[in-house]
């Protein structure tokens, strides 16, 4: 009875000093990343109580002491958090450069618990449906990230795959005065946006063969995935217009071009608002974050000769929100 407590039994002492070691090496393991280094802090699935929902999001925190930049990342139309950062590689360069890494989750039907989408206006199937409030959602969390200490206000970027490169959109749009930046990948506008409410820098990324999101416009090819007749309720403008629309609000000139054997690219520098934006059609790339994983078993593979990920960083880097 008395020789299971480590203060209970002299003998058992050389016994308890080596269990505690290597509860020691044990516990140091656990907090390190498989390269060695430190493994983000509050790494663990955080709650939210918003517009009568419980939310939940993951927040991968490699900051460096003071307030750090904060990407958000929204996973595609049947996707969840943890899809999110398998599928975009994002917690790479967050160890890297020292951010946070924001993976939140979007909200299904009870009777399609596995189907998560995001309400981007026009799309997508349940969340739409039931007008889920995901703008203030994602504004609460980053609120609680900036009120912690650890987030920077003026550097707050969002971006997402598909249904959450669409949400992106409309967080730019609706939250300019907590956004420095968004970059949709594989997404679409719906031709009747109104104008956001200050101007915000856009990186966009779209497959130049995507299946699912039409190149030049036309309906959405979800229906299947998300269980519905149809997960939208109006066609996708050309893929184009997702960036003439930003170009348009941010004050720019006329666009660069440049050709790759990656991309087709155009480029929005000369912007009065000082908001930029840059286009990417990826080449041989379809309904797929380019450079990352397929987003589930029988998708569209990703090319790898583009990196969304750290190419969108290299341009988030540069944009600050105004204080």
């Amino acid at each position: 009875m008395g020789t299971t407590g480590c203060g209970q039994v002299r003998a058992g002492a050389g016994w308890c000093g080596a269990a505690a070691a290597l509860a020691l090496v044990v516990a140091t393991a656990i907090a390190l990343d498989a390269q060695g280094r430190r493994a983000p802090a509050g790494g663990a699935e955080r709650t939210l109580s918003h517009g009568g929902r419980q939310r939940t999001y993951l927040v991968h925190d490699f900051g460096r002491g003071g307030p750090s930049p904060v990407v958000i990342v929204l996973h595609g139309g049947g996707g969840n958090a943890a899809n999110a950062v398998r599928m975009t590689g994002f917690d790479r360069v967050a160890r890297r450069e020292g951010l946070i890494a924001v993976y939140p989750n979007g909200t299904a039907d009870r009777d399609r618990g596995t189907l998560l989408t995001w309400n981007a206006g026009h799309c997508c199937a349940a969340a739409m449906e039931n007008r889920v409030d995901d703008v203030g959602f994602v504004g609460a969390v980053i609120e609680a990230l900036v009120s912690s200490g650890r987030a920077d206000p003026s550097r707050a970027y969002v971006t997402g795959m598909s249904n959450g490169a669409m949400m992106a959109h409309r967080l730019g749009r609706e939250l300019s005065a907590k956004i420095a930046a968004i970059g949709p990948v594989v997404g679409a506008v719906f031709g009747d946006e109104p104008p956001p409410q200050s101007p915000v820098a856009a990186f966009i990324v779209v497959g130049a063969e995507d299946a699912t999101v039409p190149p030049n416009g036309g309906p959405l090819q979800l229906r299947a995935l998300l269980g519905r007749r149809s997960a939208a309720d109006r066609n996708v403008a050309p893929a184009i217009d997702q960036a003439t629309y930003w170009a348009r609000h941010n004050g720019c000139g006329e666009p660069a071009r440049a050709e790759s054997a990656a991309s087709s690219q155009r480029t929005w520098a000369n912007c009065t608002s000082r908001a930029p934006v840059v286009f990417h059609s990826v080449k041989g790339n379809g309904h797929a974050w380019p450079g990352g994983e397929p987003g589930r078993t029988g998708a569209a593979r990703p090319v790898r000769g583009f990196d969304a990920t750290e190419e969108m960083w290299a341009f988030f880097r540069d944009q600050r929100r105004p204080r």
